[in-house]
């Protein structure tokens, strides 16, 4: 058991900031805000007017494609794209063999020692929970595929919000631009509305392009990425379960997690 405690939670690391999302937001606006400070002045590329026709524009309508509900939670998720736990599959076959063993040697319902150790892993902990209790093998990896699929679909819904966020953006920041032309037009009379109309026509595109390519779609680029490494973690979960419930020789589930495990992540826990 203390093997298998071991390896327990080593698919779910300690949530820890993402380097790589940091460092990219840091750089690329880094790099903007230092282009920026060469030019002279920061403050002009501050508008008031453009910020709430590219911000609050791009928020309303994608609200109207979706729901309140799903855009406000897709903010919720992005915090995932920060901090996020590490999905390593290698430690998740290691601990899924772990248990296969055990109830290979000393029966299924041996398994019921160590589900309080398993309970850092929600989804590998139903599973057992499900065999322990004598659920078919069938119905239980029915089940946990259908908690795969349904969590897939949420990912790609907040995923789909932000690609179309990173579709309006620039089409809002279009639109202030025509708003400050047609504003710079009609005052043309009045030297001094030209200036403000002009940054207006100018900073909403500038606002909308930065919005759209170096914060909605590399974002959800993360988002399905972290899913896909995600539903790989909970995949290797559910045949384990399956497997352990059909109580087949754990050698024969190490080759089948292998067969699902990218070259370099596949494991050799049987000698």
């Amino acid at each position: 058991m203390a093997d298998i405690r071991a390896g327990n939670g080593a698919g779910r690391g300690k949530s820890a900031m993402d380097t790589a999302t940091v460092v990219g937001l840091a750089c690329g606006f880094g790099l903007i805000g230092a282009a920026i400070l060469l030019g002279g002045h920061p403050a002009s590329f501050v508008n008031l007017p453009g910020v709430l026709i590219v911000f609050g524009g791009t928020f309303a309508v994608t609200t109207m494609c979706f729901s309140l509900p799903e855009v406000t939670r897709t903010a919720g998720i992005l915090s995932k794209a920060i901090f996020r736990s590490d999905r390593d599959p290698s430690e998740a076959a290691i601990a899924v063999l772990k248990v296969a063993e055990m109830a290979r040697r000393q029966g299924v319902l041996s398994l019921q020692s160590v589900l309080e150790s398993l309970k850092n892993e929600p989804f590998l902990h139903k599973g057992i929970s499900m065999v322990v209790d004598g659920t078919p093998a069938e119905e239980v990896e029915m089940i946990m595929r259908r908690d795969m699929q349904a969590t897939l679909h949420r990912h790609a819904k907040s995923a789909g919000v932000l690609r179309k966020a990173a579709e309006f953006a620039p089409a809002m920041g279009l639109i202030g631009t025509l708003i400050g032309l047609v504003q710079m037009l009609g005052s043309l009379d009045d030297p001094s509305t030209i200036g403000p109309s002009m940054a207006v026509a100018l900073l909403t595109t500038f606002y909308g392009a930065v919005l759209a390519t170096m914060v909605f779609s590399p974002l959800a680029a993360k988002l399905e990425r972290n899913s896909a490494e995600e539903t790989l973690v909970s995949n290797v979960y559910a045949m384990g379960v399956a497997s352990i419930g059909r109580q087949e020789n754990p050698r024969r589930l190490e080759m089948l997690l292998n067969s699902v495990l990218p070259p370099i992540k596949r494991v050799q826990y049987f000698d």
